[in-house]
């Protein structure tokens, strides 16, 4: 898939072994208050590098999600071959040009193959690759690859809904614009009425996203 801002391919990210070095990030905090004209030892500002180094390890955690203990053996081996949809999935990631968070839904589906996995996980899946700096088309397509992997389905759709902060607070400071992105695979690329009725699913009762 191609970055439509650098126009170059996307890169899957790093394959994180080790812990956030929060030493290095406190101490960056505090470089980058000094920058901004503020007093790092202010009372205000005396715990803030702190806080921003224990935060990351949670916004980050989907580079160290263990695979195997997010299934958890959560894979059913099933005669149903109708669809399976999971929609209004919120997530929250940052995006990687600004970092800058961007927020939204996830909606999700797949037409099984003789396997289905648990619904709590599905969740969790989309948590794992919103949880890392990312591009909202990257995440969407990873979240599609990684069920047809697991699960091997007649076919796998995602859309994503998000609001972006960086566009909302800085740049073209449009608060109402989202962005919508979709991965199609298998019988839901090949197929109009199978795509059409996940569509359908989707607009039924769909609300406006609110932050």
């Amino acid at each position: 898939m191609i970055d439509p801002e650098t126009n170059e391919d996307f890169d899957e990210g790093p394959n994180f072994n080790e812990e956030i070095d929060t030493t290095t990030i406190e101490e960056s905090v505090r470089a980058m208050l000094a920058a901004f004209g503020e007093d790092p030892n202010r009372e205000g500002l005396q715990n803030t590098p702190k806080r921003v180094a224990r935060m990351y390890p949670e916004l980050l955690g989907g580079y160290r999600t263990d695979v195997e203990k997010l299934v958890n053996g959560a894979v059913f081996n099933v005669t149903y071959d109708d669809m399976v949809i999971v929609r209004d999935i919120e997530y929250f990631s940052l995006c990687e040009h600004h970092m800058l968070p961007f927020m939204g839904r996830a909606h999700v589906a797949y037409i099984p193959n003789g396997q289905v996995i648990g619904l709590s996980k599905i969740p969790r899946i989309v948590d794992m690759f919103a949880r890392r700096l990312q591009v909202q088309e990257r995440m969407t397509r990873q979240i599609a690859d990684f069920i047809n992997d697991l699960l091997k389905p007649q076919g796998v759709a995602v859309v994503v809904e998000g609001l972006h902060l960086c566009a909302m607070m800085r740049g073209v400071k449009k608060h109402d614009a989202r962005m919508t992105t979709s991965s199609m695979l298998g019988t839901f690329r090949k197929s109009i009425n199978t795509r059409q009725e996940f569509l359908d699913h989707l607009n039924r009762g769909a609300e406006p996203l609110r932050i």
